[in-house]
């Protein structure tokens, strides 16, 4: 296994964490989505996955919302956090250019450049969560408060 990006950011910081690895073959169901994919290759329950979402505002500020893998970003909320008038998914093709990770290997740690990010509170019904290390077929484990300090995250509810 290669260390990503997130993983270098992480020691760094001296940030615990450990990394679950499991097998990514590209294959994708229309309306299932990837963490949700990676929850049942794991074992790990969706609730602990949280997704990488990346949306851009009105005024093209992009931003980073961390959820569960089984729920979605409530789009009021995260205009609330975040105090955006509009929020529009990135589109995946737009991915790469704007985070440097593409899709299904989004990590919120490590991004081009610092994005704000927005971690959903029920993150912290746990001791720890997985998030994706930045590259598909692979996940951190780290605390809820790591993950908040290792992005400077808010914490608001946005599902």
């Amino acid at each position: 296994m290669n260390k990503t990006n997130a993983m270098r950011i992480l020691e760094k910081l001296n940030i615990p964490f450990s990394t679950l690895e499991y097998e990514e073959n590209g294959e994708h169901i229309p309306g299932h989505g990837l963490a949700k994919a990676a929850a049942e290759k794991t074992g790990i329950p969706a609730e602990r996955i949280f997704k990488t979402i990346v949306m851009r505002s009105e005024s093209g500020e992009n931003l980073v919302f961390c959820v569960p893998a089984d729920q979605e970003v409530n789009l009021k909320k995260a205009r609330a956090a975040s105090g955006a008038k509009e929020l529009v998914p990135l589109k995946a093709a737009e991915l790469p250019a704007a985070t440097g990770y593409v899709r299904g290997g989004c990590s919120p740690i490590g991004t081009k450049k610092h994005l704000r990010t927005f971690l959903d509170e029920n993150a912290f019904l746990y001791d720890s969560i997985f998030v994706s290390a930045g590259t598909r077929g692979l996940q951190l484990e780290i605390s809820p408060d790591n993950l908040a300090r290792a992005v400077s995250a808010e914490t608001c509810g946005i599902t």
